[in-house]
């Protein structure tokens, strides 16, 4: 009897979470399938995949099924595609074109830098995989990349599993200077041929807690990068890794901008003043400078960090919970955070900050996949996410006409004349928020960063990550000592990743066929930052 109670207690306790799931939509019974591999949320899934059903059938008559997959965070779907496409191009390589596979061609048919020949009977093994791919409709299963950063899209380009969706085409007049504009202070908001177009604005910041910051003694709340640097922060900071988060590497460029152009104007001021200006040299000299004090100030507030988790969505949920004060995130994770404890308890003891002239709004962008199987379907998509009703999906509260049904997204609509709405504020989740009216605006500056991204997210595991537990014993032993001026020098040395040492050894060994470069220089790194940090707690414990 004892067996068979204990027997029947666990089939019911395997067969309850089936029984209680919520239904869901049967495949079967819709028209169309649309298949969507995305970063974004819950929230952001339910809402644009019942607004799209709901838009396709007043506009067809039809039915869809909006089949989302989510298998992490951007650099997740990333590794992803470059799987399912070496699959599926291997496949057809040697089934469909009876060729023999390898390496040259496994290594070419996805690079960028392989340019096929004048003619087909003159290309090498890798330019013929090179051709055949992007004169191919391989597929990998999925039709639209929807989210994440520019960055991770533009790898998608390189490797052609982005096509044009014809999108510029079929509506100029979504991507002009008063809708979608080229570009806004320096970032693109849309490729040119099309290949993918910005659906939503994210910017970045700060989420603290008031009550902790309180419990500190920190009566200013944070304003600027620079404020995660305060000493009574330490171990109170929450980080992502920018290795495994393309948002937080995206953060942190935007700390080494504000430096780079804070440098460069006073450098230009400077220059001026003395009628010796030379723009050139004064750019190069204030990239140079503002990359060291950039990352600086970066090694400071990782040296106050409590960790540095894989997942840039936990550092709101700590920040809330109260095991960290404040942590650098994307604003709508801040905003939805914030708005969840408001929801929940009617608290205001979470706020979020954009630091003034230390972040730009980048753009989440939308692309179709080579191969899409759903091409029509997936076009569909790409026209209404980028037209005013679905942008209102965005940054209307919910309930309101035209807006969310139940979950309050707080993000910024990629559409400029979303904003000269007046009449839509009271409808509007942050009325006050205009990203394109902002004052005091970061500019950013591609040539100055763009070309070492990877590099910046490389620098900053070897600085901080691997030799966290390092960074934060010398921080605290000068904190202790008063900072002395010598142990802070011997600290925040970076002559070991300069400007010109990141875009030259440091790149050649990220970008080498050969991976054991990569990991010989991490070591390397790793091996002098822990010297260094010792060297510097040295010299701060002999002044206690």
């Amino acid at each position: 009897m004892k067996r068979t109670l204990l027997l029947l207690l666990l089939a019911a306790t395997i067969a309850l979470p089936f029984v209680l799931r919520p239904k869901r939509p049967a495949i079967a019974r819709a028209d169309a399938t649309l298949v969507i591999i995305t970063p974004h949320n819950e929230a952001i899934r339910y809402e644009f995949g019942r607004g799209f059903q709901r838009w396709y059938h007043e506009q067809t008559g039809k039915t869809v099924f909006v089949d989302w997959r989510v298998i992490g965070g951007s650099s997740e779907i990333t590794r992803y595609l470059d799987g399912a496409y070496t699959a599926s191009f291997q496949n057809y390589w040697t089934h469909t074109l009876k060729r023999a596979w390898s390496n040259a061609v496994e290594t070419g048919f996805a690079n960028f830098h392989v340019t096929p020949a004048a003619t087909p009977a003159q290309d090498t093994p890798a330019q013929a995989a090179r051709r055949a791919f992007l004169e191919s409709d391989v597929d990998c299963g999925l039709d639209l990349f929807f989210g994440g950063g520019t960055y991770d899209f533009e790898k998608q380009v390189q490797a052609g599993h982005i096509v044009d969706s014809g999108v510029l085409q079929r509506h100029p007049e979504c991507f002009t200077e008063s809708a979608i504009p080229r570009f806004f202070a320096g970032e693109a908001y849309w490729d040119r041929q099309g290949r993918w177009v910005g659906t939503v604005l994210s910017n970045y910041g700060i989420l603290y807690s008031k009550e902790s910051l309180a419990r500190l003694g920190i009566k200013t709340a944070p304003r600027a990068w620079a404020d995660l640097q305060d000493p009574r922060l330490r171990g109170e900071v929450a980080l992502a890794d920018p290795t495994k988060s393309s948002s937080m590497a995206k953060a942190f460029e935007n700390v080494i901008q504000q430096h780079m152009q804070e440098r460069w104007l006073a450098l230009m001021v400077a220059a001026d003043r003395i009628s010796s200006l030379d723009e050139k040299a004064v750019e190069s000299q204030a990239v140079r400078e503002g990359w060291i004090l950039g990352l600086q100030c970066v090694q400071l507030i990782s040296a106050n960090a409590r960790y540095f988790t894989d997942s840039s969505q936990k550092v709101p949920i700590d920040v809330a919970d109260g095991n960290c004060a404040a942590g650098m995130c994307i604003d709508f994770y801040g905003r939805e955070q914030a708005e969840a404890e408001r929801r929940r308890g009617g608290s205001d003891r979470l706020a979020f900050v954009s630091p003034a002239g230390g972040t730009v709004s980048s753009v989440d962008p939308i692309a179709l996949l080579r191969g899409a199987k759903n091409r029509a379907v997936a076009l569909a998509f790409i026209d209404w996410v980028v037209s005013l009703d679905a942008q209102k999906l965005w940054g209307f509260k919910p309930g309101t006409p035209g807006g969310p049904q139940r979950y309050n997204l707080r993000r910024m609509p990629v559409r400029r004349d979303f904003y000269v709405h007046e009449d839509w504020k009271p409808s509007r989740s942050d009325p006050e928020v205009s990203p394109f009216a902002e004052k005091n605006q970061l500019i950013y500056h591609a040539a100055w960063t763009d070309g070492v991204f990877r590099e910046l997210a490389f620098i900053i595991r070897v600085m901080c990550q691997d030799t966290h537990p390092e960074l934060a014993e010398t921080w605290r032993a000068i904190i202790a000592a008063g900072k002395p001026p010598a142990a802070m020098a011997a600290l925040q040395d970076m002559a070991a990743v300069d400007y010109d040492k990141t875009t030259g050894e440091i790149k050649a060994a990220l970008g080498s066929k050969n991976k054991i470069d990569e990991v010989v220089l991490a070591r390397k790194l790793v091996k002098a930052f822990r010297v260094q940090y010792q060297r510097a707690e040295d010299l701060a414990q002999a002044k206690q």
